[in-house]
């Protein structure tokens, strides 16, 4: 046992953490169409933004692909967790495609914020990342009329005509203080904008970062299992920083170093939404090597969502990741 752990070092779990309904759903997709209709199975971009998972598929004969001109003819298509615009969904229409539409139901909801929107004659600011798949899919569903704001002051940069209502929508994986700063200053210059019927950000984003904030005061150093490119993980990694605990975000037990959890009693451990349970269990198996350590759950937000799998694939088949 290494003098560098303390002897009643204990790691503590947020709840909730790791996949959300939306990301089950979309995983659970590839899955049966893989079982159903063999490989391969052609995916747009990444299904979800995690490595475990994305290589977890690719094995099995998954091929993911950021332009439909590498599919061929007649094979099956799935769409991934962050939606798609519709000249997309129209050109894998017209190729003949197999086609099974794994967008999260709650971005869903967002794209048809939006087309309202636009066809009630507003112009639409997007809060969000530029480059990330489901802030491209969701402005993708209007032709134009649309502006993409990051920080405060893209906020102070927007010249929108004065006659034009003004309606705002926001990336689902963002958290509510991130995005706060950005709706004030929308608000404040553009007195008359209108919000969403209901806050975008999706329920599992706010609960994962709910469950953080409850963590963090109890622990010396936040693991946050997630791939670099996943949005929400970022968020949690971002939040614990905040929070004025150390954080660190790995996506395999190799990632660990030991030197982390030097003279901490406590370690806490989230997962992102697209973080499967069966990496973080191996995550923390990982952290327990470097000594005794007990492991216990925190208190917090049991989710029972579901989303309904799109018709055509077999109700009876079930994932192969483990939650």
């Amino acid at each position: 046992m290494s003098q560098d752990i303390h002897p009643s070092a204990e790691i503590l779990l947020a709840q909730p953490r790791g996949f959300c309904a939306g990301v089950d759903r979309a995983i659970t997709i590839v899955n049966q169409a893989l079982e159903q209709f063999g490989a391969p199975i052609y995916v747009r971009h990444e299904i979800v933004h995690n490595k475990y998972v994305v290589d977890d598929l690719r094995s099995r004969g998954a091929i993911f692909v950021d332009d439909l001109a590498m599919v061929p003819a007649g094979a099956t298509l799935v769409f991934s967790a962050h939606g798609v615009p519709p000249k997309v969904k129209a050109e894998a229409q017209a190729r003949g495609f197999r086609v099974f539409d794994a967008t999260c139901p709650l971005v869903t909801k967002v794209h048809v914020e939006v087309a309202k929107m636009y066809r009630d004659g507003h112009y639409i600011v997007m809060i969000g990342h530029k480059g990330h798949p489901e802030v491209e899919g969701t402005m993708g569903q209007v032709k134009d009329r649309i502006s993409l704001v990051q920080t405060v002051d893209d906020v102070a940069s927007l010249d929108l005509p004065p006659s034009m209502p003004i309606a705002y929508v926001t990336q689902t994986t963002l958290s509510i203080d991130e995005t706060a700063d950005i709706v004030a200053a929308l608000t404040k210059k553009f007195p008359h904008i209108s919000q969403p019927k209901k806050q975008d950000i999706c329920y599992a984003t706010q609960n994962r970062q709910d469950a953080v904030k409850l963590m963090a005061p109890q622990v010396e150093v936040v693991i946050v299992v997630g791939s670099p490119n996943s949005s929400n993980s970022n968020r949690l990694w971002e939040l614990s920083e905040k929070l004025g605990v150390k954080a660190y975000m790995v996506d395999h037990p190799s990632q660990l170093q030991q030197e982390w959890f030097k003279g901490i009693k406590r370690v806490g451990l989230t997962a992102g939404a697209s973080a499967p349970e069966i990496l973080a269990q191996s995550i923390i198996e990982k952290i327990r090597e470097f000594g005794p350590r007990a492991v216990r759950s925190l208190d917090g937000v049991i989710e029972h969502t579901i989303f309904q799998l799109p018709k055509g694939l077999n109700p009876n088949s079930t994932s192969r990741i483990k939650q």
